[in-house]
């Protein structure tokens, strides 16, 4: 169980987690107890256990953050939550990020992938993972507003980038840390929402998109979200939408570049839709990203492989006999999607970069990158599509090199090469 109070908090976010997760695995089997951040954890590392947690017992097992956290997040926010609450706030955000409601996004997320590329294409060493960040918010701004003025859009962004350099930091009010920076950056994005939210109210500007559905939400008694409700919930699709794309996109360029054999393939793929009867010039369209197969098991293999989210908190509800083990209440649960992802006897050889292996459908339980059942993040297919069009224009206008070595990760808190992957762009000629 580790060190007093602290157990393997130190080992769990220092090491390599292939190393720390599949150590334990290899010792005691697929479940065991260890304790982290002072609580003592049940790590579950096979699929019908993940299952069992995820999607057969959800009731038993509900989600869990530290309190420090969900103050930064906001209480309110839907991945908090279970019950009705949580079903309502779910429906309103997957209706949001639905296939019918992304779709209309592509001109806009390309607006945005061609700005951001052009911008990195100036001769300068670039750090990619801070780069691909500053895409994922506009994108994710999009989203969540439609379109939105830039004055508020850089507030936005200041702000935020503000709350979340407090995140992972110990939770000190004291003036002066990052954690109260970040609860005084928390405030102020709530006073920005509030007059985003008015102006949208006074102009009835209701269109397809989160904000509209959130405010023109009502329970079947007639009430209505509160602001706090809806600046929670925001703040939360912010936080859910960064990081872990940006840190996806990031691991796609580097395991590109490593495998030349495959980067030309996959540049064909794209250079062909190019050359099409589309036409060169043609703007992306929806149907033009369902023609990019190869392109999207490069997305499914890096997710597999980087295993952004390598496992999610939940909390045991009462005692629960598990496979002959007993779950008390209270404890931590765990399921480990990174060592599910990294199994050989569900995925062949996974330490290669593979994604040709996604030719065939992964047995069910295996391939968990977006979690699993009623708390499976609901903005995965708009995740997915911004990839997509990012990727398309990258491989067909630019050329990127790595600058400095690469072969190490860091993790803050989730897994990206080392120096957030330099690299330097130029436009193909």
């Amino acid at each position: 169980m580790g060190w007093p109070c602290i157990g393997e908090t130190l080992q769990m976010y220092t090491q390599d987690p292939n190393v720390f997760f599949a150590s334990k695995q290899r010792r005691y089997g697929d479940i065991f107890k260890t304790q982290i951040l002072g609580y003592p954890c049940v790590m579950l590392a096979s699929p019908e256990a993940a299952r069992f947690v995820l999607v057969a017992q959800p009731h038993l097992f509900k989600p869990t953050y530290p309190k420090c956290k969900e103050n930064l997040i906001g209480p309110s926010a839907l991945f908090f939550h279970t019950g009705n609450y949580h079903a309502r706030m779910r429906k309103l955000v997957q209706s949001s990020f639905s296939p019918e409601a992304t779709r209309k996004l592509v001109p806009d997320i390309e607006n945005i992938a061609l700005s951001s590329l052009e911008s990195w294409a100036n001769g300068q060493v670039i750090n990619t993972f801070h780069e691909m960040k500053k895409f994922a918010f506009e994108v994710g701004v999009l989203s969540i507003f439609g379109q939105l003025d830039k004055i508020y859009r850089d507030m936005l962004r200041e702000n935020y980038s503000i709350l979340e350099k407090g995140y992972n930091c110990f939770p000190t009010k004291l003036p002066g840390t990052a954690y109260h920076k970040s609860l005084m950056a928390r405030r102020r994005l709530k006073q920005i929402l509030g007059e985003i939210v008015n102006e949208r109210k006074e102009k009835k500007l209701l269109t397809n998109n989160l904000l509209s559905h959130l405010l023109s939400f009502k329970d079947e008694k007639g009430n209505t979200l509160s602001d706090n409700q809806i600046a929670d919930n925001i703040i939360g699709v912010l936080f859910a939408a960064q990081d872990t794309t940006a840190s996806v996109l990031t691991w796609i360029l580097k395991y590109l570049h490593d495998d030349p054999k495959l980067l030309d393939v996959v540049k064909g793929e794209q250079k062909a839709i190019c050359e099409s009867e589309y036409g060169e010039n043609r703007s992306l369209t929806w149907s033009m990203t369902r023609k990019m197969p190869l392109t999207y098991r490069v997305i499914l293999e890096s997710l597999r492989k980087a295993s952004i989210i390598s496992f999610t908190f939940r909390e045991a509800t009462a005692d629960i006999e598990y496979e002959g083990y007993l779950i008390p209440k209270g404890w931590k649960v765990m399921p480990l999607f990174r060592n599910i992802h990294h199994n050989p006897e569900f995925f062949a050889e996974p330490e290669n970069f593979d994604p040709f292996r996604f030719e065939n459908p992964p047995k069910p339980n295996t391939y968990l990158p977006f979690g699993n059942g009623i708390h499976a993040c609901p903005g995965n297919e708009l995740a997915k599509l911004e990839m997509l069009v990012l990727l398309h224009h990258m491989l067909t206008k630019y050329r990127w090199e790595l600058v400095g070595p690469a072969d190490l990760i860091q993790y803050s808190p989730f897994p990206v090469p080392e120096h957030g992957l330099r690299a330097r762009f130029k436009k193909e000629l």
